[in-house]
């Protein structure tokens, strides 16, 4: 039979029961007794004990790079540059929950960490904010959490750690911010500035949006309370503050407010507003926007260069059909200009040196098959003559023979395509086989994949990014990479530390059983409709296939999309074009469309990307942007003339699914 039509609102009505389904967990978990892995003043009391046998700092030396984890901290040594310090953190195995409290220094020039264990350090955290400052590390908030998750934990403890001897000292002092994890903490001049964050009471979660400064040479909380009527921005979480000058800007954030239907349920809001705060009035403004600033996303990561501002990373939910959620993690970066106020996208500059090298390589392949096809067709006249003088014919007559096969051998064996020659074996197309092992041989490029919630920062012009969390079909994968990318030059990503390989434990049986029951009673009232199960299987299978990388796409349509079915087949299709990117229209090209009319609709796009490079203008600045775009699209074009070829497959199918559905009607009937 055909594929049944989809009842428009089928996804919608399913994530509605999935939310009461939640809301009814979370009211167990209030209710039902706690069991020790939840039991958080129990976990915490015995951490704190065995941080009490600890009497001297221990530094362990050239120590394993740290274990996967997301929601840390990481810093730039302030009495070394050439150093990060990160901090805590969290991990999910799709089982439990594990929080860490460890410090770690990294030498970037040696490439080598070390494990810091210091008595009276705090307990461990994720989600909290560090600044360092003079030989000082400043810690403040952050959130721990039960292994099953079923409980939570806000800190409001503050915290220095000397550089220099890797002491710990808590600072109990009045007046400090509630307590909160998903704020962010900044440095002013002398001044460390916390705004927002959340609290989740399991009844509910609140967002803040208070002010709070505290001064490094009185060692005093102060909080800034707005003045009646003056603009201030809205509670969030995981927003991005940084400080230019005399100005502090807030970017983005993520909260929850009730549905505007009757319905009591919340929705979540990605903010995408960007503010300014003057730290000599504590008065915020609005920042207008302008250049090309990225689109709304969460859980993005930002820090400074200069006098700019870069921002890598994200997720956006994007609805596909069906009123299915799918998630896109993003891997762009972007530059803030903080002295204009200009969102611009930050693309690595094309090198033209490597370009000239693979012509150079092409040329030399080139000539050497075509010596060795002389030298080939040479031996063989060669023979002939010989085999000709011992039978008594002319040396002239021989000489023209073998020529003549020369030049008609090289004529039936070689082609010459956009002026690089080529061979080609009998019996095949025309094609450049030189060019295509070229292609086939470049290296792949290297490039942090999408994540959110990593860690960011920028030291002596170089910027590193570590960890953070995808997810990949139906896991969360936690990362523990290294990348870093020279600022001054923007040529290219190198991988410091690759990721490990990740592990995935499915949830407990309790659990699972404990929703199958749900599940099973639900299931059992909707049978008679007859449409759900295949409505659910398909919602299920679009939400099984995870992000894919480039490369893992071509494989994916080339190798496993010829043989699935119709239903899996539009669901890959959906899922490969939002993990691509495919929806950003100024990066992407159209099916179809040449390289010519791809930089035509987009070469405002690249020219301002160019710019940010070379700074120059005119003829120059074009020919800067053309090369970044083709680059672009020719990283792209194998793919989407692939994911072309699979779309049309798919439609010709669907197209055949009604005709043989109604045929078989027809027979039933007679």
């Amino acid at each position: 039979m055909g594929k049944k039509t989809k009842k428009p609102g089928k996804g919608k009505e399913k994530t509605e029961r999935k939310t009461v389904k939640a809301e009814e967990k979370r009211a167990r978990r209030e209710t039902k007794k706690i069991s020790p892995e939840d039991d958080i003043d129990a976990i915490l009391l015995s951490i704190q004990k065995e941080d009490a046998k600890k009497k001297e700092v221990h530094v362990e030396d050239n120590v394993p790079a740290p274990s996967r984890r997301s929601n840390c901290t990481l810093n730039i040594n302030p009495l070394k540059e050439t150093e990060l310090i990160l901090y805590g953190g969290e991990f999910y195995n799709g089982n439990k929950t594990f929080v860490y409290g460890d410090l770690y220094r990294y030498d970037v020039e040696k490439q080598e960490w070390k494990l810091i264990s210091s008595p009276n350090s705090p307990p461990p955290r994720s989600a909290h904010q560090a600044v360092a400052w003079k030989n000082y590390l400043y810690i403040f908030g952050g959130e721990f959490t039960s292994p099953n998750q079923e409980r939570f934990h806000h800190y409001k403890d503050f915290w220095m750690l000397d550089l220099k001897t890797n002491q710990w000292e808590q600072l109990n002092l009045k007046g400090c911010p509630s307590p909160r994890s998903g704020h962010r903490m900044v440095l002013y001049k002398h001044k460390i500035i916390v705004f927002g964050g959340f609290y989740d009471t399991l009844r509910e979660v609140r967002y803040y949006n208070d002010l709070y400064v505290f001064d490094l040479d009185q060692f005093k909380w102060q909080e800034i309370k707005p003045r009646p009527g003056a603009m201030w921005p809205s509670g969030r979480s995981g927003f991005q503050l940084f400080v230019y000058q005399d100005e502090i800007f807030l970017y983005g954030g993520y909260s929850k407010e009730l549905s505007s239907d009757k319905s009591s349920s919340e929705k979540g809001v990605v903010h995408s507003d960007m503010w300014s705060l003057d730290p000599r009035t504590w008065e915020w403004n609005k920042v207008k926007k302008s250049g090309m600033p990225p689109g709304p996303r969460a859980g993005f990561s930002m820090c400074l260069h200069k006098r700019r501002a870069l921002l890598f990373g994200g997720v956006v939910d994007m609805e596909v059909e069906g009123d299915v959620l799918m998630s896109l993690f993003l891997n762009e970066l972007y530059g803030f200009q903080l002295d204009n106020h200009r969102w611009y996208p930050l693309e690595l500059r094309k090198e033209k040196s490597t370009k000239d090298k693979l012509k150079k390589s092409e040329q030399k392949c080139n000539d050497t098959e075509l010596d060795n096809e002389i030298n080939r067709l040479g031996q063989r006249c060669a023979a002939r003559e010989k085999i000709g003088n011992s039978e008594g014919h002319e040396e002239a007559t021989d000489m023209d023979c073998s020529v003549g096969d020369i030049s008609q051998d090289l004529e039936t064996n070689m082609n010459i395509v956009d002026g690089v020659s080529g061979t080609i074996s009998e019996g095949q197309p025309h094609v450049n086989g030189t060019k295509l092992d070229t292609q086939n041989s470049l290296p792949e490029i290297v490039k942090p994949c999408g994540r959110i919630n990593s860690c960011m920062v920028v030291g002596r012009d170089t910027l590193y990014i570590y960890g953070g969390m995808m997810e990949n079909r139906d896991r969360e994968i936690t990362l523990d990479d290294l990348y870093s990318l020279n600022l001054s030059k923007l040529d290219e990503w190198k991988c410091i530390i690759p990721a490990s390989e990740s592990e995935w434990l499915e949830a407990s049986e309790d659990e699972d059983n404990e929703d199958d029951d749900e599940d099973e009673d639900e299931s059992d009232s909707d049978d008679s409709n007859g449409e759900t199960d295949d409505d659910d299987e398909e919602e299920e299978e679009e939400a099984r296939h995870g992000s894919v990388q480039v490369g893992e796409a071509v494989a994916l349509i080339k190798g496993e999309g010829r043989n699935l079915r119709r239903k899996e087949k539009r669901a890959r299709i959906e899922q490969i074009r939002a993990s691509l990117g495919l929806s950003d229209s100024q990066r992407t090209p159209v099916p179809g469309e040449t390289l010519r009319d791809f930089y035509k609709r987009t070469n405002l796009y690249w020219q301002m990307a160019a710019h940010e490079h070379t700074q120059h203008t005119g003829k120059e600045l074009r020919k800067d942007g053309f090369d970044l775009a083709e680059a672009r699209y020719r990283e792209l074009k194998p793919i989407l003339d692939e994911l072309a070829v699979l779309e049309a497959e798919q439609k010709a199918e669907e197209a055949e699914g009604p005709e043989t559905s109604s045929k078989k009607r027809g027979k039933k009937k007679k």
